[in-house]
């Protein structure tokens, strides 16, 4: 088993990026979702499934400038810089917390997304991702569903395997140890075409009709990172009893 591929959005819900290489530490995969972009009417996240050309988004971020690229043509590269605002919301059943940005950014995506939005950077790692802070899909299990590219499951970890691992697990990834930890719940935003923006396939009414927990459409397993360290693209994946 080796990892097939590695992906991130820098921006959450933009384009899910491959990498060829990714840092792990006990918050997750350095540089994922570092930035959001907030409904200021609502006071909450956009949600990617109710503006699905978010995903035609390309993000970059070198530690310093943000870089927003849209197929319109448009490419702004600036430094963020905060307001002092920070807005809490309830994110998936637990208190999420932002500081808004001041920025050429908002005024760019807005227009993209044809509605007004403001630039938002997470105070800690984690803040905006819905499970674990690692996720795991696996590539027979995404060719079962007709599927041929990865980036629509927006997995951490694209593993060259039949299976995903049981929940417990854990595995040795690159330099890293993670543990397994349960299914992943899905939404509707895996049947978003990367390419376009557009719904186009039915992949959830697929998950629908599988045996399945009460209220819940899994795919793929979410995992916590146990041992820090850098996992690159082609690095075997073990199970392993500890570090």
């Amino acid at each position: 088993m080796r990892v097939s591929r590695i992906g991130l959005a820098v921006l959450k819900g933009a384009r899910h990026a491959a990498q060829t290489s990714v840092r792990l530490e006990q918050g997750g995969p350095v540089g994922d979702r570092l930035f959001c972009l907030v409904d200021p009417t609502e006071g909450r996240v956009l949600r990617t499934v109710e503006h699905p050309r978010l995903v035609l988004v390309e993000a970059g971020w070198d530690g310093t400038a943000l870089t927003t690229t849209t197929p319109e043509g448009g490419v702004v590269a600036a430094a963020p810089r905060p307001t002092g605002e920070q807005l809490a919301f309830e994110y998936w059943g637990r208190e999420a917390r932002v500081e808004l940005q001041d920025s050429p950014h908002a005024e760019q995506l807005g227009d993209h997304l044809g509605r007004s939005v403001r630039l938002a950077r997470v105070t800690r790692p984690g803040e905006v991702v819905y499970a674990g802070s690692v996720s795991l899909v696996s590539t027979g299990e995404i060719a079962e569903l007709g599927e041929t590219d990865p980036a629509r499951f927006r997995a951490t970890f694209t593993l060259d395997s039949a299976r995903l691992p049981e929940p417990g697990t854990q595995l040795a990834v690159g330099e890293a140890l993670i543990r397994v930890r349960s299914m992943l719940p899905r939404c509707r935003v895996i049947d978003i075409n990367t390419g376009t923006g557009t719904m186009d396939t039915r992949h959830l009414a697929t998950l629908a009709g599988r045996p399945r927990p009460v209220g819940e459409l899994p795919f793929g397993l979410d995992a916590e990172v146990l041992v820090p360290g850098t996992v690159h693209t082609g690095d075997p994946v073990s199970a392993t009893t500890g570090p």
